[in-house]
């Protein structure tokens, strides 16, 4: 059986938060040069896709904090979500293996 459909409750969601996490870094280096209500449609697939985490992180982060400040808050708890990922399935036995 191939690897990845074995141990999908571990690659999917790393995956996906790789993903995001990749996203919020791309939105933090576009919002550096765009203003924040740019209609360009790579910009607003970029909102789009990252704006659920960027809502969580605002919801826990003070108010008085910048939009940029709070994008690299949602990058930092998004790898932390990964980093946690890997620790649970590991201590649980469950992480992929390199010998198969």
């Amino acid at each position: 059986m191939n690897p990845i459909f074995q141990y999908w409750y571990f690659h999917l969601p790393n995956f996906v938060l790789a993903a995001v996490m990749y996203t919020l870094l791309g939105r933090l280096l576009l919002s550096l040069f765009v203003p924040p209500d740019w209609k360009n449609y790579i910009w607003r697939a970029f909102v789009r896709i990252t704006e659920p985490a960027v809502r969580a992180t605002r919801f826990v982060t003070p108010q008085a904090l910048p939009q940029v400040i709070v994008l690299v808050f949602a990058i930092l708890w998004v790898m932390l979500l990964r980093i946690a990922l890997f620790a649970v399935l590991g201590s649980l036995g469950l992480l992929p293996s390199v010998n198969g």
